[in-house]
């Protein structure tokens, strides 16, 4: 094991924060506030819709707090989920699943699991638990399955054997349709909300003949899912006017959502998704909701060109609550309820691939008032980040470190 030191405070001070006694989203001081964490040009000259959506100010942990590395040997990790007991479930990408301690111990990978299409972007992604685990022991996730036609974004569940050796009964309960030949895009994370349904994101598979399919209702593709444990639309879904509208859509718009966490202060969902060059994105979702890919973007395509009108407004469209230009690549995330580090109560910890970093966003009213980057001097692709029992945060990186960050 090795600790990483804090990042040294900036020098450049402008303010300290403090909370309000009214004040529901931060319930402590959030740090000292410094210039903000990206000093690189952006891609584009787009302005922001209102202040705050971009580059807000930084914000410096005062507490003392160290990464540790706990296991360097997964296998490309794509998702973590704490268990009951404490312990860490882990999906990797080739297709297998292990159970960590948090002392970094790693379990012979889990069998039974459906075969994936780990080609690409493909592979096992994320994963949940049932809310009723420790008396039912079964595990949702998401993978990318080979079919006739291409592949499909599926979503899959199964018991846990009392061994912990296998998955039982595994069952394939729904997938996001088309399926298309692209191995990108997938999206892939899913978790329960406060009622007891299941959300998926879903990706719009990046080719430019799925991509439109984003806006379509009728496809599954670019879409925030909402179903019950049998794969079944669930109940209370937004009701949406078109033509042919999927029962199971929740939200639309959405390129490539890697992140889903939330908010314990709201029960809102919360997204996070990779825009193209530039405008990744920080989304506060809402039922029926259009999200604006690919009709509105902060960014550009990769060549250089606009995307499509080159607009980043739109009536009847939703803006981001935060994105980034240089993009971050934001991917697995979990609001902080602990109180280990008081400053971080409440705020949004996400990993980021490209930017290799933990960001952490302070959130007060629904926007985001300051930005911090953790662990950018480790040089890892940060893939998925989840909160312990132990009220610690535990990270997978694609390198096949596994990290507890905490107070010292």
């Amino acid at each position: 094991m090795r600790t990483i030191n804090q990042i040294t405070i900036v020098s450049s001070v402008l303010m300290t924060l403090f909370s309000c006694a009214n004040d529901k989203d931060i319930d402590s001081n959030p740090g000292t506030v410094t210039n903000p964490v990206e000093g690189n040009a952006a891609n584009t000259t787009y302005k922001p819709a209102f202040a705050g959506q971009t580059r807000i100010n930084g914000v410096q942990t005062n507490t003392p707090y160290a990464g540790v590395v706990l296991a360097t040997t997964l296998s490309s990790p794509w998702g973590i989920k704490s268990l009951p007991d404490g312990r860490l479930l882990i999906t990797e990408k080739t297709g297998t699943m292990r159970i960590a301690t948090t002392a970094g111990v790693l379990t012979p990978p889990i069998t039974g699991i459906p075969a994936v299409n780990a080609a690409g972007q493909g592979g096992l992604l994320g994963l949940t638990i049932d809310p009723d685990f420790t008396a039912n022991r079964m595990i949702y996730w998401v993978f990318a399955e080979a079919t006739t036609g291409g592949n499909n974004t599926a979503v899959a569940k199964g018991k846990l054997s009392a061994d912990e050796k296998t998955i039982e009964g595994a069952t394939v309960i729904y997938r996001a349709k088309p399926a298309n030949a692209s191995t990108l895009h997938y999206g892939g994370r899913i978790l329960f909300d406060k009622t007891g349904a299941l959300i998926i994101s879903t990706g719009e598979r990046s080719v430019l003949e799925t991509r439109p399919l984003a806006q379509s209702v009728a496809a599954g593709l670019g879409k925030v899912i909402r179903i019950t444990k049998d794969g079944q639309p669930a109940t209370g879904n937004p009701t949406f006017t078109q033509t042919g509208a999927l029962p199971e859509l929740y939200s639309y718009g959405h390129r490539n959502p890697q992140g889903l966490a939330l908010n314990p202060v709201t029960n809102e969902i919360w997204l996070a998704e990779h825009g193209p060059r530039g405008g990744d994105e920080i989304n506060r979702i809402k039922p029926g909701a259009n999200y604006g890919w690919p009709t509105i973007t902060y960014g550009i395509e990769y060549s250089g060109e606009k995307v499509g009108a080159g607009i980043q407004q739109q009536d009847g469209l939703e803006q981001p609550v935060y994105y980034w230009d240089p993009v971050v690549s934001p991917s697995g995330m979990t609001f902080y309820t602990g109180n280990r580090v008081p400053e971080w109560q409440n705020n949004l910890f996400i990993g980021a691939l490209s930017g290799m970093h933990i960001v952490r966003l302070a959130i007060k009213d629904n926007k985001v008032i300051g930005e911090e980057r953790l662990l950018a001097s480790e040089n890892q692709r940060f893939r998925d980040v989840t909160q312990g029992n132990d009220g610690a945060l535990y990270a997978v990186t694609d390198g096949g470190r596994l990290y507890k960050i905490d107070k010292k």
